[in-house]
């Protein structure tokens, strides 16, 4: 699975890195070290404009997302703290992700991400978690393949409201590869640039097309070395807690 990552890219880096047509600087998010379960993370998506009617070709955004996916049809949010991850193998059928999937998939940068092991402690002799930083070996962004769905607060009645709607996302996983593998069974897919556009592209609905998008973990090494067991607070952040610590 994936439970924290890494995102401190700038929304101006992302925008380039993505080919972002729009972003509102007044939904900038600070850089984190730290990103935990129901978080606000950048995501990047395909919509056509609402105000230039139905006809209009998709926009590629960089917007904020909270992580945990809300299904439309859930009673309440409280859901997505249990819907952080969507395992490739059958995300297209799950109820709770399969609408996502054929209309609403996303991008979500990451630097990299964090899987622990156990291990047993030299000075106590007892098992403990240690957590690892696992990352691309070159330093480039992963672009984590993910869903978004929208949920309507029954509580408030204009849909005009800001709070009315919630907009969340969940990461898709596969089988871990590399030293993702070494550390944790499973890992978040991320895509090569070549996929960006069929991914996102909310037309394309072929899940078998889709499905195959997603057979292979983008290429290149990755890097996983121990870090400090700060990041298991969820309180703690910044760039310390990249610093490799003694397993």
């Amino acid at each position: 699975m994936c439970g924290r990552f890494v995102s401190t890219r700038s929304p101006q880096d992302l925008s380039h890195l993505f080919d972002v047509a729009q972003w509102r600087p007044d939904e900038t998010l600070a850089p984190s070290w730290n990103v935990a379960p129901t978080d606000d993370v950048y995501g990047v998506l395909e919509r056509a404009p609402r105000a230039e009617g139905s006809g209009a070709p998709p926009r590629r955004e960089l917007r904020p997302l909270r992580w945990g996916l809300v299904p439309s049809w859930a009673k309440d949010p409280s859901v997505g703290s249990r819907m952080i991850n969507a395992r490739m193998e059958t995300v297209h059928e799950k109820p709770a992700y399969r609408r996502a999937f054929a209309r609403h998939r996303c991008l979500l940068p990451a630097d990299g991400f964090y899987e622990w092991t156990e291990v047993k402690d030299a000075s106590t002799g007892k098992k403990r978690k240690q957590p690892y930083f696992i990352h691309p070996a070159d330093g480039q962004i992963m672009a984590l393949a993910g869903l978004y769905a929208y949920w309507r607060n029954p509580e408030v009645d204009n849909d005009d409201d800001p709070a009315a709607w919630l907009t969340t996302c969940t990461i898709i996983t596969t089988e871990a590869t590399d030293a993702a593998g070494r550390v944790h069974p499973r890992m978040p897919l991320a895509l090569t640039p070549d996929h960006y556009a069929a991914w996102l592209d909310p037309r394309h609905d072929d899940a078998e097309e889709l499905r195959a998008l997603l057979t292979q973990p983008a290429g290149g090494h990755l890097d996983a070395r121990p870090v400090s067991p700060a990041v298991n607070n969820t309180r703690n952040n910044g760039p310390q807690l990249l610093d490799e610590a003694t397993p």
